[in-house]
């Protein structure tokens, strides 16, 4: 099928098989079967069950499992407590229900979309009006729209009488279109969405006039419903922590079946070369030991510390004002090397406003632009109501205390010439209170200039001249080239009323008044997050529906590009190829006339060159691109429903800068978590070192049990406040970190290791000492006062060690913030595991034994020496 706007509107009733009085009941319940209703298919949901089974398939968590089945087993064949079994299935069940919560989505973003149909609409059926439920629509159905009106599907325009509607959510225009019966000439190649005149579409708003439409395309076949099917086939792609930790937990979980594997044929070959074959009781021992090592080398709690290290981040981001809908988001704000942002409702205020004016009387020039409009002013709001550049010029005039509705009492409105896209103006005739006549016209400056005979200037009425006309065109053109929309208002008094109120007879021998420059200004605080974006290394991109210029002037203002050559039209953009537009985008900040294909596209290369990026928005268009996009973000004002439910992150106020703030968020909570990182991984190692070296001397040193209260209670808690960490002073001053970067870069993964073998050396010592002082003797051999040592050494020392991961290279001394968090869950570590020692049914429980106040005052000591070993380090590293 041809398309229906390069088609005349009789050729598109011929194509679509219907005529001006509609189509027959019988007709549309044929077609209804044909085309289905007029609706968006819903999206599938994941199930909670679905999700929770997805958790428990990780390979870790599977491990884990396998460790608590064969340790259940054992217990019960060797008659002891289940209590290992017990706590890893509920580590495990934690974790899984934690990262339900995590990945948990509310995908309602087809539901939204199908809001945004009308729920009823005027259509023509057996050649007479009806008003029946926008889904029954069917493609050949005549509509009827006016003012107020949403648009319920894809239409031809058949009559259009000053028809006018709002499209901003679907293509990003600021201003209003102005709808046209005629065919589209397309000599010039392919119409883009926001050119094609003589259509409307679904989710768009008649704001002005009225006027006939024949119904095209319903349902999935709209230009929403393509949006739908973007938002259906776009695939949620990892971040950059969520494939840190993927691959960790891989490594992790080969180095624990590799190192079980060898324990336990170490411990066979060692018992088999003593001449004695190895007995059942020997082989659950060793087996026991493997899954210690297991227990050991798995940081049960990391899952849980990094998810509530991203809550805590997202609450604290929420009070100011950015709503983060998906957790692991805010790590990739951390990340972030381009946004992409929405011109119109993201940089602007989506509300066209009078900037300037020039006239020699700016209230006879606002009274007349107020007065030859339809927009009216809110008793309650004392805002306009009605099309948006009329809005704009009635609340000017309101600002200068020039309200329409004191203005309409005393100019009473008689007759009128609406507004035609051909003429480009309209013109409106007024009885003043002492009978006079006046008429006010408005519209295109060009068209106005062009039958005004006369001009207003310096108190009287004066002949236009070459030079009055010649300044006039001068002023416009200042006007214009700073992208305002500029309108011209004149005027004409007549002695008696008009004999006809058609424009033939009222738009001639005008008075000039005036110029009004519009614009959809800029948010006053973008300019400045704008330059601390740049300051942070993060490129600002703009992609707008509007004009090239408008584009250009805005991002001017703001400080996104320097000259007009970083701009690009969607038309230019799409005679580009794949990898032209790989080698030019770099040189590229403005995108003007774009489709939603173009933003998703811009995003996509962007990508393609190793780029973190972010796109925000606020309209239907934008939600592909969003979906798309490293990290999309919403606008939660402006905002539709469509946009928030894909978004990652929605800016409750609107604000571009709330994006900087939450950058920043976004790198100190990265920051952070990486630090929990080194910190638990440096302890699980020393568990590990700990576990290996005392069973191939002959003793266990620690049982699983131990190891995972230390990973759950002693290193949890810890971990937890070191999230808490104020962010550095430089942290929006330095560039964005490398995604590709391991979590071992820089360092870190020597210092895990020089740190592990430090706590598992003094763990080891406690552990001798303590059989000492319970045997007096010192020799390599089964000690319960050396377990219970050990457990208290390695406990407080991953408790003072985690001090020390305050800060990679400051002094723990110098470090002017303080952590009142970390204090408080060291303390309750502290308590905690006191009290596993001297509680006595937890002591039981635990198997270890009651050790003397000054067994605990050694094992504090030993604990103590991490911080200044740690300091000498952190000391050779500075230097």
């Amino acid at each position: 099928m041809q398309k229906e706007y390069l088609l005349e509107s009789n050729e598109v009733l011929i194509q679509l098989e219907t005529s001006p009085q509609g189509l027959t009941q019988a007709q549309a319940d044929e077609r209804q079967g044909k085309y289905g209703l007029n609706k968006l298919k819903e999206g599938k949901q994941t199930s909670l069950f679905k999700k929770f089974i997805k958790e428990l398939s990780n390979f870790m968590t599977i491990v884990l499992i396998a460790a608590a089945v064969i340790s259940g087993v054992t217990s019960l064949y060797e008659g002891e407590s289940m209590i290992d079994t017990v706590i890893i299935l509920l580590v495990v069940i934690i974790n899984a229900i934690l990262g339900v919560y995590q990945e948990s989505k509310a995908e309602s973003a087809i539901a939204s979309l199908q809001e945004m149909t009308a729920a009823t609409s005027k259509v023509i059926r057996n050649d007479k009006l009806e008003i029946i439920r926008s889904e029954l629509l069917v493609p050949g159905d005549i509509i009827v729209l006016e003012a107020g009106d949403s648009v319920p599907a894809d239409s031809r325009v058949l009559e259009s009488a000053s028809l006018k509607a709002e499209e901003a959510a679907l293509t990003g225009e600021s201003v209003s279109v102005s709808k046209i019966s005629d065919v589209i000439n397309a000599e010039k190649g392919e119409v883009g969405l926001a050119d094609r005149k003589n259509m409307i579409y679904t989710g768009s708003t008649i704001v002005y006039g009225r006027g006939k439409a024949v119904v095209c395309h319903t349902g999935m076949e709209t230009e929403i419903g393509h949006i739908a099917d973007a938002l259906n086939t776009a695939k949620d792609e990892e971040t950059p922590l969520q494939i840190k930790l993927n691959q960790l937990s891989k490594v992790l979980s080969i180095m624990v079946l590799v190192i079980c594997a060898l324990m336990f044929a170490v411990n066979i070959i060692r018992i088999t070369a003593s001449g004695n074959s190895p007995r059942l009781e020997e082989m659950v021992d060793t087996f026991m030991i493997a899954v210690s090592l297991a227990v050991a080398a798995i940081p049960e709690g990391l899952a849980a510390v990094v998810t509530i290290l991203l809550s805590i981040g997202v609450t604290k981001m929420s009070r100011k004002h950015a709503i983060v809908r998906k957790l692991t988001a805010v790590e990739t704000l951390g990340c972030t090397q381009i946004i992409c942002s929405d011109k119109t409702g993201t940089l602007t205020q989506n509300k066209m406003t009078v900037v300037e004016h020039s006239s020699f009387d700016d209230n006879l020039l606002m009274t007349a632009m107020a007065l030859c409009s339809d927009a009216v002013l809110d008793p309650e709001s004392h805002q306009a109501v009605g099309e948006p550049t009329e809005c704009a010029l009635v609340n000017d005039a309101n600002k200068y205390n020039l309200s329409k509705t004191d203005l309409t009492k005393d100019y009473e409105r008689i007759g009128e010439a609406p507004f035609d896209s051909v003429r480009k103006m309209m013109s409106t005739v007024h009885k003043k209170k002492d009978g006079s006549i006046i008429q006010f016209t408005k519209g295109a400056p060009d068209e106005v200039l062009k039958r005004c005979s006369k001009a207003y200037m310096k108190g009287s009425i004066v002949n236009m001249t070459d030079d009055i006309r010649q300044d006039i065109i001068q002023a416009n053109k200042a006007m214009a080239d700073r992208a305002l929309r500029v309108l011209c208002a004149s005027m004409r008094e007549w002695q008696d009323k008009p004999p006809s109120f058609t424009p033939e007879v009222l738009e001639n021998d005008l008075i000039y008044l005036g110029l009004s420059g519009m614009i959809d200004p800029v948010r006053p605080e973008v300019k400045a997050a704008i330059k601390e974006c740049q300051s942070a290394s993060i490129r600002p991109i703009m992609i707008t529906g509007d004009h090239k210029a408008t584009a250009v002037a805005i991002a001017k203002e703001l400080g996104i590009l320097e000259n007009e050559s970083m701009a690009i039209t969607g038309g230019e953009l799409e005679k580009l190829t794949d990898e032209e537009l790989e080698k030019r985008i770099t040189g590229l900040s403005v995108y003007a006339r774009v489709q939603p294909e173009h933003k998703v596209r811009i995003v996509k290369t962007w990508k393609k060159l190793s780029k973190v990026t972010a796109m925000t928005g606020d309209g239907v268009n934008d939600a592909p691109a969003i979906k798309e996009a490293d990290i999309g973000v919403g606008m939660g004002i402006t905002g539709t429903d469509v946009t928030k439910d894909v978004a990652d992150m929605v800016l409750a106020d609107d604000n571009f800068a709330t994006i900087v703030a939450a950058v920043a968020e976004g790198r100190r909570i990265y920051d952070n978590i990486r630090k929990a990182i080194q910190f638990l991984l440096s302890s699980n190692l020393a568990e590990v070192i700990a576990v290996f070296s005392a069973s191939l001397m002959g003793f266990t040193i620690l049982k699983p049990v131990h190891l995972l209260w230390i990973n759950l209670i002693t290193d949890g808690f810890p971990a937890i406040g070191l999230g808490m960490e104020a962010e550095e002073a430089d942290i929006m001053k330095r560039a964005p970190r490398d995604p590709k970067d391991s979590i071992f870069a820089g360092g870190v993964g020597v210092e895990i290791a020089f740190q592990g073998f430090v706590i598992a050396f003094l763990t080891l010592a406690a552990y001798f000492i303590g059989h000492y002082l319970e045997s007096g003797v010192w020799e390599i051999a089964k000690s319960a006062d050396g377990m219970t040592m050990a457990f208290l050494t390695l406990s407080l020392l991953e408790m003072f060690h985690s001090f020390n991961m305050r800060s990679r290279y400051n002094s723990i001394f110098t470090l002017k913030t303080k952590n009142g968090f970390l204090n408080g869950s060291l303390l309750l570590s502290f308590v905690l595991t006191t009290s596993v020692i001297y509680v006595p049914f937890l002591r039981r429980a635990f198997s270890f034994e009651h050790i003397s106040l000054m067994e605990y005052a050694v094992a504090v000591l030993i604990s103590v020496l991490i911080i200044p070993i740690m300091e000498i380090v952190k000391r050779f590293k500075r230097k």
